[in-house]
């Protein structure tokens, strides 16, 4: 992993390199005990799916994802207080896929909400 702490929202920034990596299930040590998440990601024709609730529900997300196949790169990010804002593009074998918005907010070194939307329908570029 490299060194995140002057990125722009450097929780997310890391979140995202290791969601990438051989074991994304690392992201569930960084994580509160009160967490909780949406992740909602259009499936295409007006469809979308949500992985809503807490430590649970980010299990499921990660299960289903098909690991090795997509990356998430940063386009713009910035941090407020506890916030981070993060957008990006997540493309498969290099080529772009979607965009995406993630907010999160961080208590310390944990996680404790996270808010991700997903569209292949806009392109920020």
């Amino acid at each position: 992993m490299t060194d995140t702490s002057t990125a722009p929202a450097p929780f997310l920034t890391a979140w995202f390199e290791i969601l990438d990596s051989d074991e994304p299930n690392r992201i569930l040590d960084l994580i509160s005990d009160d967490f909780s998440l949406s992740i909602l990601f259009s499936t295409g024709a007006g469809e979308a799916t949500d992985f809503a609730g807490d430590r649970s529900a980010l299990v499921g997300y990660l299960e289903q994802r098909e690991r090795g196949t997509r990356t998430h790169h940063l386009l713009s990010a910035t941090t407020l207080g506890q916030d981070e804002l993060f957008l990006g593009e997540v493309r498969r074998g290099g080529v772009p896929e979607a965009s995406f918005v993630a907010a999160g907010r961080v208590e310390g070194k944990r996680l404790k909400r996270l808010l991700i939307g997903r569209s292949s329908e806009i392109r920020f570029d």
